[in-house]
């Protein structure tokens, strides 16, 4: 056999395999297609794209194919814009963009708070919330080591005297510092919210001031000056119906201890 039929005939024989690889790869491609509906990638196109993982999906890719789906809502997307939200329930056909929220730190405590042990380490507040409940004498108060602060893709989260502090300005309202606090300190509010309790602890007033010079008091002064009866007393905490509140920040100005704290956006 002569050199050139020598490499002729493998070239052939491998031009022959492609191509018939290539018909077999595109049947079996178009008979196993599955359809992908054009409104998941126009609702995927609309979100956010932070893929922070706070609407309960992996990713903003499976959020959009469940909302097309009707397996989810957009009010569990904190991410997107409103003016997305109204696009997408367009593309929809739904009226549901859910409310606007706000999100905060129910605590002050920070560097004002007694701590129970120096710490000493790497780790951040799930590792350290693993030793006695943490640092801080407060139980459920800031143990102040950045979790939230490493965990929000906006950079909205500071800490300042030792305890987290949202920049509503940055913030999305994405949830993801929500989720990741091992306190449990992060509340999402209604968008109409001045005013917040910066102290979440369940303690008597006389004990919470025995660890922190932040804590309430449980003076009740802030509910009986509140003429639309927007504060209520429970679990030795105001709590604000904002529904009632006017923002008049009445209660702000009389809370002795300071922890009603203004939102400022």
């Amino acid at each position: 056999m002569s050199t050139a039929l020598q490499i002729i005939i493998p070239v052939a024989l491998l031009a022959g395999l492609s191509l018939a690889f290539a018909i077999t790869i595109a049947f079996f491609s178009k008979k196993f297609l599955v359809e992908v509906d054009p409104k998941i990638e126009m609702v995927e196109s609309l979100l956010s794209g932070a893929n922070c993982g706070a609407c309960g999906f992996a990713g903003c890719s499976a959020f959009a194919e469940a909302l097309v789906n009707g397996e989810a809502s957009l009010s569990s997307c904190s991410a997107t814009s409103m003016e997305s939200k109204e696009e997408i329930a367009k593309i929809l056909g739904s009226a549901d963009v859910g409310e606007k929220s706000i999100v905060v730190v129910a605590c002050s405590g920070g560097n004002s708070c007694l701590d129970k042990y120096a710490y000493q380490g790497y780790g951040d507040c799930s590792s350290v919330e693993l030793l006695a409940g943490g640092r801080k004498a407060c139980p459920v108060g800031c143990i102040g080591m950045s979790k939230c602060i490493a965990e929000c893709p906006y950079h909205a989260i500071e800490l300042k005297d030792g305890c987290a502090i949202v920049e509503q300005e940055s913030c999305t309202q994405c949830g993801l510092c929500i989720s990741n606090c091992p306190k449990n300190l992060i509340k999402r509010l209604p968008a109409n919210a001045k005013y917040y309790i910066a102290c979440s602890s369940p303690d008597k007033g006389k004990e919470v001031r025995s660890y922190c010079k932040n804590g309430c008091i449980g003076c009740q002064i802030c509910v009986k000056n509140c003429k639309e009866g927007a504060l209520s007393f429970e679990n030795n905490l105001p709590v604000f119906d904002y529904e009632k509140c006017t923002a008049c920040g009445v209660c702000f100005e009389k809370c002795p201890a300071k922890c009603i704290k203004k939102i400022d956006i």
